[in-house]
């Protein structure tokens, strides 16, 4: 592996393919599996970097794509790089900027070069290729960066999605060439939409490169949730068990628990801190609306088991309040809480694998049609 890097799989699942495995990266470890927080612009959403690691959170993911549009990446590189710029000394990862850039569906213009889009911040015209993405990536500076890749839409035709795929491989190989530096590991990204035997051909492809890790993206792009189990479960054995396998995008109880069963040890997602912005909160796997009438005097935390700042503090009826008066301290506390929720749905699976009581202490997650309970 890269140097500063290492993964080990320290102990596994019999009854599914579930591991528990510590991954070593230039500033920590990651104990696997684990939940990512989303920190998009260098910042997670409305808390500090010393609240988020207060939470549990071990590694953050940053995106390419809006931090190159704002504030640039020399600008980051100019403030001691992306750890020192957002005051975060634990492991990072970087997308590749392809999912953001596809979604822009009207906007851009996809070739073999690349991808030239219109910038949604200031109108001018960017052209993003793949030695242009791990360019950036490089002056970033995170510890884990990702190859550019073409993120086929959900519908897509299978001659679109098989293009998509083909183009993904190639692009890998540029960026390959392209990474100029030993301290940051690249990820490939497997690709092919709902067609297992894409998936399963780009598995093979991508290994020939002996990469530091493999992700699995193009999920939960609009595809139901038995499609997404579906693909995760034949993609995720298909990639080499001693590295990192990373599921881009996913952050639901069930989705994270079903992914784990498949054999991943990373995902990321906006879920907690976007659903604290709308006041929902994340308790034993439910979602909690706190602007409900039944909060408004409900003195209770919002978990009494919970360790998090915002349960240790505060009432279900404050932060109610809080949302009722539109106070921003309501999204911080709600964001605090439901990180340290998913990171330890994470950690208590991960205790599980280690003590051998997976599959029987979460087969209420891993039912086919399980769905979140709203209260």
């Amino acid at each position: 592996m890269t140097a500063n890097f290492s993964f080990e799989c320290i102990a596994s699942c019999n009854q599914t393919k579930a591991r528990a495995g510590v991954f070593q990266t230039p500033h920590g470890i990651v104990e696997t599996p684990r939940f990512m927080p989303v920190g998009t612009l260098a910042n997670v959403k409305t808390i500090t970097p010393a609240q988020l690691k207060d939470t549990g959170a071990q590694m953050v993911l940053s995106n390419t794509y809006h931090l190159h549009l704002q504030p640039g990446e020399d600008i980051v590189a100019g403030g001691g790089g992306l750890h020192k710029f957002m005051g975060w000394n634990g492991p990072m990862l970087t997308d590749s900027g392809g999912f953001q850039v596809f979604s822009l569906s009207e906007m851009r213009k996809i070739t073999e070069e690349g991808v030239t889009f219109r910038s949604p911040r200031d109108g001018r015209i960017i052209n993003l290729t793949p030695e242009r993405s791990i360019a950036i990536q490089n002056t970033l500076g995170a510890d884990v960066i990702m190859a550019f890749d073409e993120c086929p839409p959900y519908p897509a035709t299978r001659t679109e999605v098989e293009a998509a795929t083909s183009r993904t491989f190639r692009w890998l190989e540029r960026c390959v060439t392209a990474h100029q530096r030993q301290d940051q590991a690249l990820f490939g990204i497997v690709q092919g939409g709902v067609y297992l035997d894409l998936r399963a051909k780009a598995a093979e492809d991508l290994k020939q490169f002996n990469l530091p890790g493999y992700a699995i993206g193009g999920v939960s792009v609009g595809e139901p949730p038995e499609l997404i189990a579906q693909i995760v479960e034949t993609t995720a054995p298909l990639l080499p068990f001693d590295k990192p396998r990373y599921l881009m995008g996913v952050g639901t109880y069930r989705e994270i628990a079903m992914a784990i069963a498949s054999g991943i040890d990373l995902f990321d997602c906006v879920i907690p801190t976007r659903w604290a912005r709308h006041g929902t909160a994340m308790v034993q796997g439910e979602r909690w609306n706190l602007k409900n009438a039944k909060f408004r005097a409900d003195f209770a935390p919002l978990d009494e088991t919970c360790p998090c700042y915002t349960c240790q503090n505060f009432s279900r009826a404050y932060i109610s309040h809080l949302l009722r008066s539109q106070e921003i301290l309501a999204y911080t506390l709600l964001s605090i809480h439901n990180i340290t929720e998913l990171i330890r749905f994470t950690q208590k699976i991960r205790a599980a694998i280690l003590q051998g009581t997976f599959a029987s202490d979460f087969a209420h997650w891993l039912e086919p049609g399980k769905v979140q309970e709203e209260k």
